[in-house]
């Protein structure tokens, strides 16, 4: 606004060379700074910038172009904030505006080449640095950065050749040398995130096109590939989080919306499925879960992670068989994934099959090493199997490891009933039976007893001699206190129903 004040105010009152030029100092002193003014806020601008202050120091020297528009030294110094900052894009035109107030000053000359140069300019980074080489032959830095400019020129040539013949890994290589001296260059990090991509490797693909984001102005392109990525590997927030990247420069880009709103979907799915293993809703869970697969059928990572998932909840539900063919499924999708193998595991220990569930567990910890869930599990698997070689509360019983009380004791009534020893003639049978009688009796008493059942659980046999205070090899005690088949003659049984 002010240039055209100011010259409307000359046009209208100066008709004499001479008067014209003693209004404009006289303007310059209502409109602009003076040149004290600017020397102060130069002479701030160099102290903050040596102190590391970079933003106040910028808005020092933004003042002191504001106030003299033709000092190229003053540009120069604002470029070199701004490259501290890390704007390089910004730093450009102030160089460029310095070298056309003074076409002489070399070291704007060399540092917008050298600016160029990793932008992979390299045609005019090369002018640039001829242009220094041409004043001042003995510049050093000029011609290694000229030497870069002619290297980069070729490593771009054979990159793009290389992926043309479809040789990914061989471009890879070139692009590494190729970006490091041009790693301001979007296409050259966009070519090798396809490469990467081309060679399985979506991770590195991210790592490349993130930064061009930055590098190229409005790169939607870049958005949605890098939400496409992170959706593919299953990271579907920062999925979200990068289509919508792309929405906000541009609402209407139909891309775009077409991936947010498949994205939004499975999002909000995979989260609400969560929120229910957490309120232990796992029937709802698996349902959840189940919709996910019909969302998303096509991106590998979302089944496995469903079967995975509702293989947990089928655990926590007690449903043994269940669980184990969804487990089964899952670890044949995933045969890495410790998880699968940790829920296996515990399907397993449900089903008393212990020597499956060590192993399930051993294999696991191969995968996660560092887990202690896995570490606690596999001796717990490892104690159950032990104390099973003994003896086994459930098997004696034929109840499952989830029975509640009730159940456990109409199955010991039943065996009771079944293994009393007056049901036996010869001495022989009576034996055994008094045996399988004690073990049955044994067996409810542990299993309806809160503490020894927890025991049991975690693998420690409440009844066994060996780990009863002192220790030795004691007999078996009877559950009840006393044994009444101790009397060596007849007796009446009756039934403990509590």
């Amino acid at each position: 606004m002010e240039p055209y004040r100011r010259a409307g105010v000359s046009g209208l009152l100066c008709s004499l060379p001479l008067l014209c030029v003693l209004l404009d100092m006289q303007l310059d002193g209502v409109f602009g700074a003076t040149r004290a003014e600017i020397e102060q806020h130069l002479e701030m601008g160099r102290k903050l910038l040596a102190a590391g202050q970079l933003a106040e120091a910028l808005s020092h020297y933004h003042s002191a172009v504001e106030g003299d528009s033709k000092n190229y030294l003053t540009y120069y110094k604002r470029a070199a904030v701004f490259l501290a900052l890390g704007k390089s894009k910004s730093a450009l035109p102030d160089l460029t505006r310095a070298i056309e107030l003074k076409p002489d000053f070399l070291a704007a000359r060399l540092q917008r080449g050298n600016i160029l140069l990793k932008q992979g300019n390299t045609e005019e980074a090369r002018a640039d640095f001829e242009s220094v080489l041409k004043r001042s032959p003995d510049q050093e830095e000029a011609r290694q950065q000229l030497m870069k400019a002619s290297e980069l020129e070729g490593l771009q040539e054979e990159a793009y050749a290389a992926h043309h013949q479809g040789e990914y890994s061989a471009a890879i290589a070139v692009l590494e040398r190729a970006i490091e001296i041009s790693p301001w260059d979007p296409d050259l990090r966009e070519l090798r995130a396809e490469c990467y991509v081309r060679t399985g490797d979506p991770q590195k693909a991210i790592q490349d096109l993130t930064p061009t984001t930055k590098l190229r102005n409005d790169n939607r392109a870049a958005f949605l590939k890098l939400s496409l990525l992170h959706y593919s590997l299953g990271q579907h927030h920062e999925s979200l989080n990068h289509v919508r990247e792309c929405l906000k420069l541009d609402q209407d880009d139909k891309d775009c919306f077409n991936h947010y709103k498949q994205v939004k979907k499975l999002s909000k799915q995979l989260d609400s499925a969560e929120e229910l293993i957490l309120e232990e809703r796992y029937r709802d869970a698996i349902d959840k879960y189940e919709s996910v697969m019909k969302t998303e059928s096509d991106v590998p990572f979302y089944t496995n992670l469903a079967k995975e998932r509702i293989c947990f909840c089928f655990v926590k539900l007690n449903l043994v068989s269940e669980a184990i063919d969804v487990c089964s499924e899952a670890h044949q999708r995933d045969p890495r994934n410790a998880k699968i193998l940790r829920d296996r595991a515990e399907a397993y220990i449900l089903n008393q099959d212990y020597e499956k569930a060590v192993e399930d567990y051993q294999e696991a910890r191969e995968f996660d090493g560092d887990s202690n869930d896995i570490k606690e599990g596999l001796e717990r698997a490892q104690k159950l199997l032990k104390v099973s070689q003994k003896r086994d509360y459930y098997k004696i019983l034929g109840v499952s490891r989830s029975a509640n009380k009730q159940e456990v004791i109409k199955a010991y009534r039943k065996l009771a009933q079944q293994w009393h020893p007056d049901n036996f003639q010869s001495e022989a049978e009576k034996k055994e039976a008094e045996k399988k009688f004690i073990d049955i009796a044994s067996a409810k008493e542990v299993l309806t007893d809160p503490e020894m059942r927890q025991k049991f659980d975690s693998g420690e046999d409440p009844l066994d001699p060996e780990n009863q205070q002192g220790g030795g090899g004691g007999q078996r005690p009877w559950p009840f206190h006393f044994n009444p088949f101790d009397s060596g003659g007849s007796f009446h049984f009756k039934f403990e129903y509590n």
